[in-house]
């Protein structure tokens, strides 16, 4: 490791809404803030082409130009935005320590975590394909379901986010094919009653996804498998959704930072504070339950402003 030990007023550990958001309000109160961008710059939305629930953009904006607009924006202000990601930290006593690519050694008066969370997806060779064309597969149903309005949709999933999300998607889709990969739920019993007595939701129960279809640009269906026969099938569908979960990327601060059964840190209720002082979370490391770029923004600037008054109250 590097002999040499950067320090810094206020480190801010991933991009994204969150991340860029922080910076831009460190910046502006005058906290010299340093992004490291992380192994996905620009987090989830990277990954997504259309985005018109952003506030302010009445065309729409693609994610990846949108996470330029904000690095740009946070760079306008003096944000040292750095390419590069956690790798190890140690918060037990301040400064609070943090490695960067298993060799820089940062040492930070405040931290703030914005390092997201990764949506779980199958694997299947057609549903990576079809996620990176844009052309029709999704792990958020409140994001994108607009696109599909009066189409033909499959979502998999069997929890209480997907029974939502499939309850979601039939206010706007003309039918939701719900594929549950085992003979019963895991959502609860009201959430599981919902999605069963909503008329345009069918429930294909013991059901595995083997192929999702397509012409190569966007999708066409679904081959599905039905467990309990063997036998395979096609679902005519435009939309394939992902609801088996997402896992948020925490897994370097669990040594230090209160974290629940799923990994997701654990704030103080109304501000973005964690259990050590001067390190706070913004964004999807902590939300699972909206995980928008609005909501991820709101936190990110709550996190800059509760470390501005953390570093106040320490002179």
């Amino acid at each position: 490791m590097s002999n040499e030990i950067e320090k810094v007023k206020c480190l801010i550990i991933g991009s994204g809404p969150a991340g860029y958001t922080a910076a831009i309000y460190a910046a502006r109160a005058n906290m010299n803030p340093v992004l490291y961008q992380g192994t996905q710059p620009g987090g989830q939305l990277t990954t997504t082409n259309e985005v018109e629930n952003w506030p302010g953009n009445p065309e729409g904006i693609t994610g990846p130009e949108m996470m330029i607009g904000l690095q740009k924006q946070a760079q306008r202000f003096g944000t040292d935005v750095r390419d590069g990601w956690a790798t190890k930290v140690d918060f037990s006593a301040e400064p609070h320590k943090i490695w960067i690519n298993d060799s820089k050694e940062i040492h930070a008066d405040t931290v703030i975590i914005s390092t997201g969370a990764t949506a779980k997806y199958l694997g299947l060779p057609s549903e990576q394909h079809y996620l990176q064309t844009g052309g029709g597969v999704s792990a958020c149903a409140v994001c994108d379901g607009f696109f599909y309005r009066n189409q033909e949709v499959v979502i998999v999933g069997a929890g209480d986010s997907a029974c939502e999300e499939a309850h979601y998607l039939s206010k706007l889709c003309k039918k939701v094919t719900m594929l549950v990969r085992s003979e019963k739920f895991r959502a609860s019993k009201i959430m599981e009653q919902r999605v069963k007595n909503t008329e345009n939701i069918t429930i294909l129960m013991n059901h595995d996804t083997v192929e999702v279809l397509g012409d190569g640009q966007v999708v066409t269906g679904v081959k599905a498998k039905n467990k309990t026969t063997n036998e395979d099938f096609e679902i005519p569908a435009t939309g394939f959704f992902v609801a088996i979960g997402h896992k948020p990327n925490t897994d370097i601060f669990a040594d230090y930072i209160s974290l629940d059964e799923t990994g997701y840190i654990i704030n103080v209720p109304g501000s973005s504070k964690t259990n050590i002082p001067g390190v706070f979370v913004g964004g999807d490391a902590a939300d699972h339950v909206y995980r928008q770029a609005i909501t991820a923004a709101g936190t990110g600037c709550m996190a800059a402003l509760d470390a501005e008054r953390y570093l106040a109250s320490k002179h």
